[in-house]
């Protein structure tokens, strides 16, 4: 199976739902204190089943009904009456018989929304180096449900998954510029790449962090119009396909997961993918430079100091803050076509991870309105974020005694907004800006989020440009 047929998987099934000419079985949602209510709604058959089963709808729990023929006539999952857990009725997926089902609660918009996309996304499974069967029961579309933006939103998602799910010797730098390119030409997006001789003129920084590995550091540059006069939305997203640490060079322990420092790419590219499936009217544009930081003859080293994109001079006070880097200059080129939103993702910082967890993605911008904004649709689609401050005190910081800035200041404290500090001296004031530090990785799994790669931040940024501009 090629990078592409693995991307591909975020098309195919279970995330879709049933046909809706498919006949479907009603799923009751309940709480220990709506069963009653529940139960006395049900045909005769049911309730005396319910009564003879003890059964309570403790969270968690679901029993299947029968019709009274022989057959199966529907089913009740239990819900905690305070329930906190995003996608919490997706559960039931693992635990109904085989067919179509139907959400027969009623439920408000927004609700029922969170239900259905939770049931597609609690059926994705990554499925390239093993078969591990995915849920059976299918979903019909709930009432009210747009059914194609949702399963736009699953394929964005499971893109993402997919992409930091995959081992680095599947996914260098070139395979993850193959899957850019097809996800670009499914939409009709132009690509380009720079690399080589133009990347070590143009992009410095890129071309130094890379340089060491076996494939060649590149910028991969996708551009499409939703619309011709469109705002226009460029997203960064930190494509470190590997990171060693580089010579600053990182224990065992760190380095485990380090497959998934390209998380912050796959992020912008499954946002890239539901903003042109749901064909917002925007210019968007996606930038990644993508990388190996490796070790070798070649590998830049701790001291050093690198001319950036900008002109700006950088002394390497560590090898291993090379994320900020290869952005810098990303974002530098992105300032130079003065993009009405900025915003970029990257796996930054185990700062960020100490402060919030690896639930919570850092937000950090200078915009208070735009702050509110991303506030507010991560709440509304529960994929949550928290803002952490962009201290203009702690600039003193990045001070070299021998360039214009250190990539890593000394002290180790503050480490996840120095590091935000850092790519501000790359975008031009003024500049609608926002920087995600986010961990792309479900240590547990839950309800709607099997443990492994997650696209974190993507659909509460999808949900800010879709009300701007949908």
């Amino acid at each position: 199976m090629t990078l592409s047929d693995a991307a591909a998987q975020a098309d195919a099934a279970p995330l879709r739902f049933a046909d809706p000419d498919e006949p479907a079985l009603p799923l009751h949602l309940a709480t220990q204190r709506s069963l009653p209510q529940v139960a006395a709604s049900l045909p005769d058959a049911g309730r005396r089943w319910i009564e003879a089963t003890g059964y309570d709808a403790a969270a968690g729990r679901c029993i299947v009904l029968p019709d009274g023929a022989g057959g199966v006539g529907g089913a009740i999952f239990g819900l905690a009456a305070d329930e906190t857990r995003p996608f919490a009725a997706a559960a039931a997926a693992d635990a109904l018989p085989a067919g179509a089902w139907r959400i027969a609660t009623p439920l408000d918009p927004e609700a029922a929304d969170e239900a259905a996309l939770g049931w597609l996304l609690h059926g994705y499974r990554f499925g390239r180096y093993r078969t591990e069967a995915a849920p059976r029961a299918r979903l019909a579309a709930p009432v009210g449900v747009d059914a194609r933006r949702t399963e736009a939103i699953a394929a964005g998602v499971a893109l993402a998954r997919d992409l930091v799910n995959t081992p680095a010797n599947d996914l260098g730098p070139d395979r993850l510029e193959s899957a850019a390119r097809s996800l670009a030409e499914g939409f009709g997006a132009t690509f380009d790449v720079v690399s080589g001789a133009a990347l070590e003129t143009g992009f410095p920084m890129i071309a130094a962090v890379g340089r060491a590995a076996a494939e060649p550091p590149r910028l991969i540059d996708l551009r499409w119009e939703g619309a011709a006069d469109g705002p226009r939305v460029t997203l960064v997203g930190k494509g470190v396909c590997f990171d060693t640490g580089g010579l600053d060079l990182k224990p065992a322990a760190g380095m485990r997961l380090m497959k998934k420092d390209m998380g912050g790419a796959a992020c912008a590219l499954g946002v890239a993918r539901m903003v042109m499936a749901a064909g917002l009217p925007l210019r968007l544009r996606v930038l990644i430079p993508t990388v190996e930081n490796a070790v070798s003859a070649a590998a830049f080293r701790p001291g050093d100091v690198l001319r950036s994109r900008k002109g700006l001079t950088v002394e390497i006070g560590n090898t291993d803050a090379e994320g900020r880097l290869v952005l810098a200059d990303a974002l530098t080129l992105a300032c130079e076509e003065a993009p009405d939103l900025l915003v970029d993702f990257a796996t930054l910082t185990g700062a960020a991870r100490v402060a919030l967890g690896p639930d919570l993605p850092a937000l950090f911008t200078d915009d208070d309105a735009l702050a509110l904004e991303f506030a507010e649709s991560g709440a509304r689609v529960r994929d949550p974020l928290w803002r952490l401050p962009l201290w203009s005190g702690y600039d003193a910081m990045l001070k070299s005694p021998v360039a214009d800035l250190d990539n890593a200041p000394a002290g180790g404290m503050a480490g996840a907004v120095t590091a935000a500090l850092f790519l501000r001296r790359f975008v031009e004031p003024g500049t609608r800006w926002a920087h995600l530090d986010v961990f792309c990785w479900a240590p547990k799994a839950a309800p709607g989020r099997p443990m492994g790669g997650e696209l974190q931040a993507g659909r509460a940024l999808f949900d800010l440009l879709s009300r701007r501009h949908g």
